[in-house]
């Protein structure tokens, strides 16, 4: 029977890994796309690449065996019981993404394990088994999420427009302006890398050395483009989107390589539990994740991409509103920062939220007619669904598993 609960988790955790990849590809290649800073075909590929890479190289070995303190496993009875929850809530939270990816919609990844393992904790523990605290911070982050990462995209892009794009020498003021720009967006991607993470720990970096080094290398950086962009014939405007697309194309890969790295959890982290479980016959809170099943979780997430990434980058990069370079910039830095800072203090945030905020506020610093409100209707209720549908799913199924075990 061990062996047989082992191959369903591994089969299980593959299902939800494929689901990550296929719904969240959108947070970090959608804007790139919908700008045409790359083609569809080139942000499936360079995703799941960065993907697969962020899950195995960067993903955490050590992982919260029930997600985001949601459930108390001490309220959960006998082992089994867990393993049950385990299976129910991801099979649970994998069926509601395949629908929201069928439909075109971006949601949380986490919100919808975090909604099943509501449902789980009710059936297994009662009320008291959920820590509605925690699940009071998921919906807080329905608006915290948007709301922080739109008006910082509304203030970003408004600075580019005001000091770049609206100037009478848009050219000339590109390049005093745009070193800042390189300057910042390195600072986060190098600060998102080393602080308070499984890469830093592992190079005994503390908060004050990664910063330090994160400012050199991106000062740096930006010194030596300062230095390149002088010398570069700027013969007209478009040359300014050009150069807004490499940007980019960069921080798109920045958010590729994180999301692997944060979001691979979703899918292994109850299933490194289920393994716990069976080798000790305990439930811990804490567990090590393998070298397999990060590769496990790398490898469906790719999977995800590379055959059902498409749908839900249609929606984020054209159906809300309009993206060029400088837009498409703007969303993803704004996205990247936003997540860093409220991360850092401990506020709930979720990457797909963040990229649809960003997407929205760039979208209103053109006016409220630049925003297809038919669409961000749409993507707000299944924001609204993903929590209660998960926990509901998940109830039948969890009762199932324990019917076949028996």
């Amino acid at each position: 029977m061990v062996s047989v609960i082992s191959i369903l988790a591994v089969v299980v955790a593959l299902y939800m890994a494929w689901n990550i990849g296929s719904n969240d590809v959108a947070n970090s290649m959608a804007s790139a796309v919908g700008a045409k800073a790359i083609s569809l075909r080139q942000a499936v590929f360079i995703a799941s690449v960065l993907n697969f890479v962020g899950a195995y190289f960067i993903g955490s070995h050590v992982t919260d065996t029930v997600r985001k303190g949601i459930v108390n496993p001490s309220l959960i009875g006998e082992p089994k019981l867990y393993i049950a929850g385990a299976l129910a809530a991801l099979i649970a939270a994998g069926l509601w993404i395949t629908i929201a990816t069928w439909k075109s919609l971006p949601v949380s990844t986490t919100h919808a394990v975090v909604g099943a393992l509501v449902g789980f904790g009710m059936v297994a523990g009662g009320a008291k088994a959920v820590n509605w605290g925690k699940l009071g911070q998921v919906v807080a982050s329905w608006v915290i999420s948007p709301l922080f990462a739109g008006v910082l995209a509304y203030i970003i892009f408004s600075i580019i427009a005001k000091f770049i794009l609206k100037k009478q020498d848009s050219l000339r003021a590109f390049r005093k302006v745009s070193p800042f720009f390189i300057f910042a967006t390195f600072m986060i991607i190098f600060s998102s890398l080393l602080l308070k993470t499984h890469l830093g720990e592992k190079l005994s970096f503390s908060t004050s050395n990664s910063l330090i080094m994160s400012g050199g290398i991106s000062l740096t950086i930006a010194f030596l483009y300062f230095l390149y962009i002088r010398t570069r014939a700027l013969g007209e405007v478009a040359e300014i989107e050009k150069m807004f697309r490499k940007i980019q194309i960069l921080t798109s890969c920045y958010v590729a390589l994180s999301q692997g790295a944060n979001d691979v959890a979703n899918a292994i982290g109850p299933v490194a539990g289920i393994f716990s479980i069976l080798k000790t016959n305990r439930i811990e809170m804490h567990v090590e994740v393998s070298s397999f099943l990060l590769a496990l979780g790398g490898v469906g997430i790719m999977l995800g991409i590379l055959t059902w990434g498409y749908k839900v980058i249609e929606t984020v990069g054209s159906k809300i509103t309009e993206l060029n370079n400088s837009r498409g910039f703007t969303i993803d830095f704004s996205a990247a920062t936003s997540i860093l800072i409220a991360s850092k203090l401990g506020m709930p945030v979720s990457t797909t939220h963040a990229v649809v905020g960003a997407v929205i506020g760039v979208g209103l610093a053109h006016g409220l007619e630049a925003v297809d409100l038919r669409v961000i209707k749409k993507i707000f209720s299944s924001w609204i669904l993903t929590v209660p549908i998960a926990a509901v799913v998940t109830i039948p199924i969890y009762y199932f598993i324990i019917w076949i075990w028996r």
